[in-house]
């Protein structure tokens, strides 16, 4: 059973009820500002079941209807085949919002710290250069020390 977008539009306002009016010369000031639609799963499957039956002249009628886009239903029929479309369920659009707040504070401080890491090794590449660089210089003094005690030989201490 599919519910037309104009039967739920009935359902929520009432019959009796005029419908709403918006944009910038409303009676009320300016309209608020328009939600993101959001569609239950049950909805998305009805929808990718009635599209799929359909011939392909009806097709364009359906997404008319419903005022969706041929976007919609393959993004819903990648969905459901992916089984993404199974268990989703409303209470864990709010889990999600939480895990989402939560892996933005954990991916900032994962930023943060492969910056830090980042910095870390480019300073550790910086010494060991340097620590390399000393060494050769004491070998080198070292060759020369001693080709210096060659030509010139100390006398012996009394």
């Amino acid at each position: 059973m599919s519910v037309s977008t104009e039967e739920r539009r009935d359902r929520a306002g009432g019959p009796d009820e005029p419908p709403s009016r918006s944009g910038p010369r409303a009676d009320d000031g300016p309209s608020p500002r328009p939600s993101r639609r959001s569609f239950s799963p049950e909805y998305k499957l009805g929808i990718v079941a009635e599209y799929e039956a359909a011939p392909n002249g009806e097709k364009g009628a359906i997404l008319r209807r419903e005022g969706l886009y041929s976007s919609h239903v393959i993004e819903w029929t990648r969905a459901r085949d992916a089984g993404a479309l199974d268990s989703v369920a409303d209470s864990r659009r709010s889990e999600n919002r939480r895990n989402r707040s939560k892996r933005s504070a954990e991916s900032a401080e994962l930023e943060r710290l492969r910056a830090r890491n980042a910095k870390l090794e480019s300073q550790l590449a910086t010494t060991r250069t340097a620590l390399d660089i000393m060494g050769k210089a004491h070998a080198l003094l070292e060759q020369l020390s001693e080709s210096a005690d060659e030509k010139n030989p100390r006398p012996p201490a009394r």
